[in-house]
């Protein structure tokens, strides 16, 4: 709800994230555990849907189950790996022409939709083509945007019970989740096509 979203938000900035934090670990214990206590944001959104449901936020989320027996593997390389890869990927997106991408993009109306002209990437090339950033700089904050994104994603998926986690790097990685899934399949918890066995 837009408006108690706003009221709270305005009353974050008047009393400070601490004092909304604070708030929360008072009515929500287990949410408030699962929020950075500076991730203003993400308080105020469990305050809202406390305020709106009347139950704790975690009440609210999804279930981790499937509906099918499922089997899912989850590739987590270490982060230095992931740095490395996520800052050669941009790099790499620079030199296959983003700039040019852009400049299409450009005339197709990018700068008045929403989601595309704050995309990671396409937000700090047009800061480039508008001689806000510098190409370094750019590129910096692209892989800092999305070295973000990734640690959010694994906030995200590592809690899930349901995910069998692999280093991608690791040479065992393969027999090791070869080994996991045969184990699965073969104590009868899932069969064929994701059926029980």
């Amino acid at each position: 709800d837009p408006v108690v979203r706003r009221r709270l938000e305005e009353y974050a900035d008047e009393v400070g994230t601490g004092v909304v934090y604070a708030e929360l670990v008072g009515r929500d214990p287990q949410a408030a555990a699962a929020v950075e206590p500076n991730n203003r944001r993400r308080i105020v959104r469990a305050l809202e849907v406390i305020e709106l449901t009347g139950r704790p936020f975690p009440a609210t989320m999804p279930r981790r189950e499937f509906v099918h027996p499922t089997i899912v593997l989850g590739l987590l390389p270490s982060r230095e790996v992931l740095d490395r890869r996520i800052a050669r990927r941009v790099e790499r997106m620079w030199a296959d022409g983003l700039l040019d991408e852009v400049r299409g993009l450009e005339a197709h109306g990018i700068r008045s939709g929403r989601t595309a002209r704050t995309a990671i990437g396409y937000a700090q090339a047009l800061a480039h083509l508008d001689g806000i950033l510098d190409a370094a700089a750019a590129k910096e904050q692209t892989i800092a945007a999305t070295r973000r994104l990734a640690r959010r994603q694994e906030s995200w998926f590592r809690p899930d019970p349901r995910i069998e986690w692999v280093d991608p790097t690791d040479p065992d990685a393969v027999d090791a989740a070869v080994a996991w899934v045969l184990a699965a399949v073969g104590d009868g918890a899932v069969g064929h096509n994701g059926r029980h066995g």
